[in-house]
């Protein structure tokens, strides 16, 4: 019995050891599958977001194509402009010397009227360089601005690429480590089976004799009380015969005496 009682024990250490090395297994495993499964939804994560830059640099590029385009035309503008304002600067000049040496009341009146027109123009022509380069000043801030934004998802676009080929690299390997820990696993679910088995195998052996022991102890206490029954039995009769023998000597003494 003890050396049952004591294989009992030694295997249930066993099955508690195997059943410990099964969860940490388990444990391994789903941790080295979070870290596979949150660098590839981090991988998929950048792989969205510089998608959506490139998308955002595509747009920028366009803005300052527009703006650039924009540009060019007003400088144009306002280089023409420029031109017309010299030209009409220099008839100004040449108006105020007819209207200085002109002899003729109707020539000069003329000359004057023509001067007004052309210092009319003048003015409108400057406002028109002043609007146009306050325009060109503007646009050229926004392109500044959007060339700033775009030099910026470029930055975010070559630090992100950067961190794929790590990503990658964690995936790969964690995926491998995952291989390796589902085989330890299904060794140590066995390992655990086996150890099970052996104990319920040996339990139901050792339960086997402790209930023929129960019986057995059972039998031995009914026969016992059964003897001590018939003792006690044995007894009393015994006593009883005494008894009975000592009161007939004693009723013969005294016929004795009475006759």
């Amino acid at each position: 019995m003890a050396s049952l009682e004591k294989l009992v024990v030694q295997l249930r250490q066993k099955k508690q050891e195997a059943t410990k090395l099964r969860k940490k297994a388990e444990k391994q495993l789903h941790e080295i599958r979070s870290v596979e499964r949150r660098s590839s939804s981090g991988l998929h994560s950048i792989d969205r977001k510089i998608e959506s830059e490139r998308e955002d640099v595509f747009d920028t590029s366009e803005i300052l194509t527009r703006k650039t385009s924009q540009l060019e035309s007003i400088r144009r503008l306002v280089a023409v402009a420029e031109e017309r304002l010299t030209r009409e600067k220099e008839t100004i000049d040449q108006t105020e010397q007819e209207i200085e040496f002109s002899e003729n009341p109707e020539e000069k009146q003329n000359a004057e009227s023509r001067l007004r027109s052309l210092n009319d123009h003048v003015q409108e022509l400057i406002s028109e360089i002043k609007s146009r380069q306050k325009t060109a000043k503007k646009i050229l801030d926004d392109s500044t601005k959007y060339a700033d934004i775009k030099s910026r998802i470029r930055s975010k676009i070559q630090k992100q690429s950067k961190s794929k080929p790590s990503l990658r690299e964690t995936i790969v390997t964690s995926h491998k480590a995952a291989g390796k820990f589902v085989k330890e696993l299904e060794r140590r679910t066995k390992a655990e089976d086996r150890a099970k088995k052996a104990l319920e195998k040996v339990s139901v052996k050792f339960q086997e004799f402790l209930a023929k022991k129960r019986a057995a102890a059972k039998k031995a206490l009914a026969k016992r009380v059964a003897a001590a029954k018939k003792r006690a039995a044995t007894k009393k009769k015994a006593t009883k015969k005494r008894t009975v023998t000592k009161k007939k000597k004693q009723l013969k003494r005294n016929l004795d005496v009475n006759f």
